[in-house]
């Protein structure tokens, strides 16, 4: 009995070696190997973090413990799209609608402050002119507030009144559709010539966020406006405007301005490898 208590006692006596030693080296507050392994002789338990042998010394460690399961939202481009493929139609392209909530959203993420409206206006110029081609879609509640509407072109981007655009530019005196992702400024009264006639209409002020594709779009005197040439039934063609009849530029144009976003779609593969935002990701 006595050797047995001078055993026990040798054995604390070492622990206290060990611990003052311990305590003598920086980082000595936190556990390592050496202070688990004191531990889980003085108290019989390996510590969890232990897996099956800890400096030698045979043991098991127990259970890890159930952690709740992670959930995991599904991808907000997925989203958008199950909400709104199935009603937009017809598209140009089935990268169309993916492409727009793509950049929409990596845009969004990046720069929180400037997209202060949930909504955006979508545009498809891979149809003609003579198809409605514009939407407004609500990006929070996934419904579509608009459209599908007429959206002119301009007149640098295709050939004949009723064609498809085909040549897209960013270019001072181009007068064509400049593609990408823009995001909507202030209001303002706008004012133009159709038929050699002038009239005003309300005007929206756009910035071109897509690079090389679209930066001058404000500088071009680039905007999103109501047109005479606009009707319910054909669009004429702009100097790359993105126009619509005169009675929805004053509905949808307010709504837009100050924080909204704009995406100007087209089949063109050269843009659609390169447009930062389309090639981002919005996870």
């Amino acid at each position: 009995m006595i050797q047995r208590n001078y055993l026990q006692n040798a054995v604390l006596c070492g622990i206290a070696v060990i611990f003052g030693a311990a305590s003598a080296f920086p980082g000595s507050r936190e556990n390592g190997p050496l202070m688990r392994t004191v531990i889980s002789v003085m108290t019989g338990t390996l510590a969890a973090s232990d897996t099956g042998e800890v400096d030698g010394l045979p043991g098991e460690a127990p259970p890890a413990p159930e952690l709740p399961a992670l959930a995991v939202s599904p991808s907000k481009v997925t989203t958008a799209l199950g909400a709104f493929q199935n009603a937009v139609r017809p598209l140009s392209h089935s990268r169309a609608l993916g492409d727009a909530f793509r950049s929409y959203f990596a845009y969004k993420a990046a720069n929180p402050e400037q997209v202060r409206k949930p909504y955006l206006y979508f545009v498809d110029y891979g149809l003609p002119s003579t198809t409605p081609r514009g939407y407004v879609f609500d990006m929070e509640s996934l419904k579509i507030l608009d459209g599908p509407f007429m959206v002119a072109h301009g007149r640098g981007s295709a050939p004949n009144k009723e064609g498809i655009p085909t040549r897209f530019s960013n270019a001072y005196g181009s007068y064509a559709t400049s593609l990408g992702l823009y995001l909507a400024q202030e209001t303002y009264t706008f004012r133009g010539k159709s038929g050699g006639r002038a009239y005003s209409s309300m005007g929206l002020k756009l910035q071109g966020v897509s690079g090389s594709f679209n930066d001058n779009a404000r500088a071009r005197k680039v905007v999103a406006h109501g047109a005479p040439y606009v009707t319910p039934t054909r669009a004429g063609k702009s100097e790359g405007c993105p126009a619509v009849e005169q009675s929805r530029a004053r509905k949808i144009l307010p709504a837009l301005a100050n924080g909204a976003m704009v995406f100007l779609f087209a089949p063109d593969e050269s843009w659609m490898h390169r447009d930062p935002w389309v090639t981002a990701s919005a996870e």
